[in-house]
């Protein structure tokens, strides 16, 4: 069992709903992802919370956690309806907060199994992020989908 990150562009759009919750569904189904973890600064992440919050309903051993950039104790978050809780990453203390969702999504990247991504615009850290992550996949250490390509939006 491991862990499910996802990554995209802040203003992907409703088109994208049936591929992300077909997404999901094979990643509980097939794969036996149960633990999904999701930021909250854009559609995307947006999305992918709504996807994992409705599959939650069918598969109740399914939980969904809240990543956190910026440290708990200087912008308290309570935790969502539909989430299951929060994380800080450890280390993220002393990380300027002008990179702080970089950092924190790059650390979500290495130590996840599996990453559900919509990257594929040329300049954006999501498409720097998804080009780390195709490398840890050639290297085993991560199993990435980027549902860019499914939606006719090429990763180039």
């Amino acid at each position: 069992m491991g862990i499910c990150f996802f990554i995209g562009h802040r203003e992907s759009g409703d088109e994208l709903l049936p591929a992300l919750t077909e997404a999901v569904e094979r990643h509980i189904t097939e794969y036996g992802i149960t633990s999904f973890m999701v930021g909250r600064y854009g559609n995307f992440d947006k999305l992918a919370a709504r996807v994992v919050i409705d599959e939650k309903k069918r598969h109740p051993e399914v939980t969904l956690t809240l990543l956190l950039p910026y440290h708990p104790f200087d912008r308290p978050i309570p935790t969502p309806e539909g989430f299951d809780g929060t994380f800080y990453p450890p280390g993220m203390e002393t990380v300027p907060k002008r990179v702080a969702i970089v950092r924190a999504n790059r650390y979500m990247m290495e130590n996840s199994s599996h990453l559900i991504a919509y990257a594929w615009h040329p300049a954006s850290n999501a498409r720097k992020l998804m080009e780390y992550a195709q490398a840890r996949e050639k290297k085993g250490k991560i199993h990435v989908e980027n549902l860019a390509e499914k939606v006719g939006k090429p990763f180039i």
